[in-house]
């Protein structure tokens, strides 16, 4: 990894059971390197031995490098560009109420991923295995691109969690032949699973690359304790159909159902997406656009905020807040890690 000290090797636990029905003898076990006097380091001779295994990472399957998708801020510019909206062919659409939105604070994230386990978890998303993320069949409807700029033993890392961007001139729409992913009036992309017949042209049409496609039957659909752990709110797809992020639109609906029984407006934060509820930094904002005084409607307003690629006029409903660098210029390399604008 770029900025890993020389002659080091760095080695995940929590693999390599024995005992456990778990993921037993699944990998290594790196506990046994671990000394009680300095558990997180251990020295010694690293050799080679015969055999060879596959590493299977999603970091490589939906690159982005070079558009600058990451932006940042400093004190000294602290506006990013904006992207007026281009002419369109396409009407507008029409909002009703409530138009959901969403930021996600860039500076705030630090690429722990638990925003992708509690999607994950939160819609039932399938787990594929390793085989199948090797060829690039992950399922994960949310993912955290990871970038690097620098000098490679000294780098400025950078995350972008990278959901559906909600387009209102969603690419996807128009080249369903079955109208399987449609637009809701409240600005959602919507997924209506019964219909898709697996063409995939609208993941092929998707320039964030977020569509998932179930290429096998990999769910359990008779083990009774499988059963138990999955969301009875969220459709369980099955092979042969597109999915993707939702806005975890069965929050939505519960809080609209709960509202409306109350005779009452859905008040600004009272839906949480799983990922804003597990993130730690608190990076990332869903609401109603429409709202007076909503938190996501002032963090769009900010001076940070940006879409990413702009140009293509998807005009997404998720949009980035800019990353602030402003290094103290007394600290070594300094000047080599200001705040550039644009990183990809």
């Amino acid at each position: 990894m770029p900025g890993q000290a020389p002659n080091t090797v760095a080695l995940f636990l929590g693999y390599g059971r024995q005992s456990s029905q778990i993921a037993k003898r699944l990998g290594y076990s790196a506990y046994k390197l671990r000394a009680v006097e300095d558990p997180w380091l251990a020295r010694g001779r690293v050799q080679r031995v015969e055999g060879s295994r596959n590493f299977a990472t999603t970091q490589l399957h939906h690159r982005m490098e070079g558009f600058g998708f990451v932006k940042e801020v400093s004190a000294e510019h602290p506006t990013l560009a904006t992207n007026d909206a281009q002419p369109s062919l396409y009407p507008e659409w029409q909002t009703s109420e409530y138009a959901w939105g969403m930021v996600i604070d860039l500076d705030r994230c630090i690429g722990c991923n638990a925003c992708v386990a509690a999607c994950n978890v939160e819609n039932n998303v399938l787990v594929v295995g390793k085989e199948q993320v090797e060829i690039g069949r992950e399922m994960l409807w949310l993912r955290v691109d990871r970038y690097f700029e620098g000098p490679a033993d000294n780098p400025q890392v950078y995350f972008q969690p990278v959901p559906c961007m909600q387009c209102e001139n969603a690419p996807c729409e128009s080249v369903c032949p079955v109208a399987a992913t449609a637009h809701s009036d409240e600005g959602l992309n919507d997924m209506v699973y019964n219909r898709c017949v697996g063409t995939r042209y609208c993941s092929d049409n998707c320039p964030y690359k977020v569509r998932r496609f179930n290429f096998f039957l990999y769910q359990d659909w008779n083990t009774a304790s499988l059963k138990l752990m999955r969301n009875p709110e969220v459709t369980v797809r099955s092979r042969g159909v597109m999915e993707k992020c939702t806005y975890c639109v069965q929050r939505i609906q519960r809080v609209r159902i709960d509202a409306n029984n109350e005779g009452r407006p859905i008040r600004d934060g009272e839906i949480q997406t799983a990922c804003q509820q597990a993130c730690p930094g608190q990076a990332i904002v869903f609401g109603d656009l429409n709202g007076q005084g909503a938190a996501v409607g002032a963090w769009k307003a900010t001076a940070r905020n940006y879409v990413l690629l702009a140009e293509l006029n998807t005009r997404p409903r998720t949009s980035y807040l800019g990353m602030v660098r402003n290094p103290n210029p007394e600290m070594p390399g300094a000047a080599a890690h200001g705040a550039t604008g644009r990183h990809g």
